[in-house]
């Protein structure tokens, strides 16, 4: 037998490969009790070191910027990942409090409420959907998903700059991929109750073990409900994930993968800035209507991954992902420009959402080495194509109609609804097929190299119906990477690297035009050191984006425009790893420096030259400390740390000097503890925001501002069997 079949066969009953990782080691690192440990791929390792202690943080390995399982310190990256150890001590429970642990990231306006919104590196994408990210290397977030819950999530990759290159369409300032649970062939079974503030109730399944010799299975599931600190305001969520392997042979695996995601919740865009001021108004305070209900988000994905080996070098995986969404409800929203009138009655308007998506996509990807002299190459060639349909119908109250208007001090419900109208009734088809390359290149000892291209054709269908129109275009776009890595010793790891992106921008403009696709440019040096303890990474970069979307000054409801080009730069700090025996932590320091470097001054009347993307702040930072400690012979864990954003500009768009207002920064502290009870039992509690500091997370405009929550409890018993 040899030693990748040596390796599969001890890694395989442990452990399920992700659909886009080559090795298993990982997963196997971090599945029930057990923590293996490897600095090589599965198809190449010797042997697995199984212990019983917690992972320190420390990941050696990634999948997702190079689509095949990488050292970190040989990558010209700065790459983030946030483990399921790090996710489970810190109590996350969905997608946007992970993404909280980096600095890199900032929140951004989440449409209400009702999907994840960030930016990475000060770049957010269109303004008009959800932010992009990847499930297992497959786009999981166009569309209608709602906001994504963790059940059935092992790690989150923040892979920091372009990845247009393997990818395509993407964000400059990076890319965040979600690699799920796996089935298992060792049977592990486990079940979560959790209760909280605000009414919070939460229930989790985690069953995992085999269907015969060849066949092994895992469920994920959760159901999630409660109030809020803001009146009226109450939600629920649920997510049922199956997953199935199908060890074919030792050389070839199967898998499939089903999330089926419920999500109810009113749409709420938050408090007004009064006057430019915050705090003026309870942060409590709906400006809605509760008799609204809630709006309906429903999202069913199916992924199927095929992998193979020819021999210890040549290898072959493939797979697809399919995905249907819709977001449907009655909203009334306060205004987001000018809605304060006199006597303090903000206007309001009264929408209607019914909108559908599909997304179908595939690869195909060809990977091998080859040595040429005393030089390796470690090469991916793959092709991949996917065609988005989304059809979003909405009807309005006219905007010069009633003012449908509510106290902004004292809200009272029940106003009379005013007649809407249609005002989109859009179908929009995308279309795009690529092929690529990658090429890891190990030059000696202390050098390697990363080179990529990747070439797009992508093309637009969209159909005005509400103006008889169609408008088309065809695009395409080449997307090259580089990068240089020196290795002077074991420990440190120096890169410098270039990259382009591209993203084509949906929908069409108020005069029936197609939009030409951002383009990005990237620039960035880093330094990685690895004690065998802690893992560290410096990096100072550059980004270039033209063709951004911003809201139309004279339609901002219903269109976009392109507002020029805008231009990121900073430097980062993130430290993981093991302090000291049972003492881990997790660091995380942003500097962004994001703004307008040229606009449509001349349409708007009104320059943002200078001016810094909203919601992203220049200064941010993320601690996380956890020592653990004996009780009664019994293992407790107590940590707990500060998330610290600095002031931010409030307006994502602005049509006159009084729309500009600034968010300002805050420091909230979280508190975990968790004991375990016995062999099965284990007892958690986490305390967010624990000295009640009043903050304000996100926003678009003076009347949309996303308070952040109240001081809140969450006591969680996970039973293991």
């Amino acid at each position: 037998m040899s030693r990748r079949h040596s390796a599969f066969r001890i890694l395989i009953p442990t452990c399920l490969a992700c659909c886009t990782q080559m090795a298993l080691a990982q997963e196997a690192a971090q599945a029930a009790s057990a923590t293996a440990q490897t600095d090589t791929s599965a198809k190449t390792l010797d042997s697995v070191e199984v212990r019983d202690e917690r992972k320190p943080y420390r990941n050696l390995s990634v999948t997702g910027a190079t689509k095949t399982d990488a050292l970190v310190k040989d990558l010209p990256q700065s790459i983030q990942i946030l483990d399921a150890g790090l996710l489970r001590d810190a109590g996350v429970t969905n997608l946007a409090g992970a993404l909280d642990l980096s600095a890199t990231i900032s929140r951004q306006s989440n449409l209400g409420g009702l999907w994840d919104s960030y930016s990475i590196r000060g770049f957010a994408g269109h303004p008009d959907y959800g932010s992009d990210y990847m499930v297992n290397g497959f786009n999981s977030s166009r569309g209608y998903n709602g906001v994504r819950d963790g059940a059935n999530t092992n790690s989150v990759e923040v892979l920091k700059g372009p990845s247009s290159a393997l990818y395509g369409r993407g964000e400059p300032g990076g890319t965040v991929n979600i690699s799920t649970k796996k089935p298992m062939f060792l049977p592990a079974n486990s079940f979560e109750l959790g209760l909280g503030s605000f009414d919070t109730y939460r229930a989790a399944v985690d069953s995992t073990g085999p269907l015969g010799e060849t066949v092994a299975y895992r469920i994920n599931a959760a159901y999630q409900s409660g109030h809020s600190f803001r009146d009226t305001v109450k939600y629920d969520r649920t997510l049922i994930a199956p997953s199935f392997l199908w060890m074919i042979s030792p050389d070839t695996t199967l898998s499939y993968e089903i999330e089926v995601v419920e999500q109810n919740a009113p749409f709420d865009r938050g408090v007004v800035a009064v006057n430019g001021k915050l705090g003026v108004v309870p942060i409590s305070n709906f400006y809605g209507e509760p008799n609204d209900g809630q709006h309906e988000t429903k999202s069913t994905g199916h992924q199927v991954f095929l992998q193979h080996y020819f021999n210890d070098d040549w290898s072959i995986q493939t797979g697809f992902s399919y995905r249907e969404s819709s977001l449907k409800g009655v909203s009334t929203e306060v205004r987001p420009y000018g809605a304060l009138q006199p006597g303090d009655i903000l206007r309001r308007r009264y929408r209607d959402r019914d909108n559908e998506a599909t997304d179908l996509s595939g690869r195909f990807e060809l990977i091998g080495k080859v040595a040429t002299g005393a030089i390796t190459h470690n090469l991916l060639i793959g092709v991949d194509g996917y065609q988005f349909d989304n059809h979003r119908r909405q009807n309005a109250a006219d905007p010069a109609g009633t003012t449908y208007g509510i106290d902004l001090w004292n809200p009272v419900y029940g106003a009379p609804k005013p007649a809407w109208r249609p005002t989109t009734q859009t179908d929009e088809n995308q279309e795009s097929y690529a092929l690529y390359a990658q090429d890891q290149v190990e030059l000696s000892e202390h050098w390697k190299a990363l080179v990529g291209v990747r070439y797009d054709e992508y093309r637009q269908t969209v159909h005005d119906l509400l103006n008889n129109a169609v408008v088309k275009q065809s695009l395409n776009a080449t997307s090259p990477r580089v990068g240089l890595v020196y290795q002077p010793n074991e420990q440190w790891s120096l890169y410098a690297t270039s990259a382009t992106s591209f993203r084509p921008n949906s929908g069409i403009s108020r005069d029936l035009q197609g939009f030409d696709p951002e383009e990005g440019k990237s620039y960035e040096l880093g330094a990685k050191w690895d004690t065998g303890r802690l893992n560290s990474t410096l990096a100072i970069y550059k980004i270039i984006k033209e063709n951004v979307l911003t809201p139309d000054p004279l339609d901002p409801n219903n269109y976009n425009m392109a507002i020029g080009e805008m231009e990121s730069q900073g430097v980062e700090l993130d430290v993981a790893g093991q302090l000291a025996p049972g003492l881990r932590m997790m660091a995380s320091y942003a500097y962004t420096d994001a703004h307008i470097t040229q606009d449509n001054a001349a349409l708007t009347g009104l320059s943002l030259v200078g001016r810094q993307m909203a919601n992203v702040p220049k200064q941010a930072a993320n601690v996380v400390l956890f020592k653990d400690l004996t009780l009664g012979g019994r293992k407790l864990s107590i940590g707990g740390g500060p998330q610290y954003v600095g002031e931010r500009e409030g307006a994502a768009a602005a049509f006159s000097q009084i729309d500009f207002f600034t968010l300002p920064s805050y420091v909230i502290w979280n508190a975990m503890a968790s004991y375990e009870a016995s062999e099965n039992l284990q007892l958690s509690l986490n305390a967010k925001n624990l000295l009640d500091k009043e903050h304000y997370v996100s926003s678009y405009s003076l009347y949309w501002v996303m308070p952040g929550s109240e001081r809140s409890f969450m006591l969680t018993a996970r039973y293991k069997f």
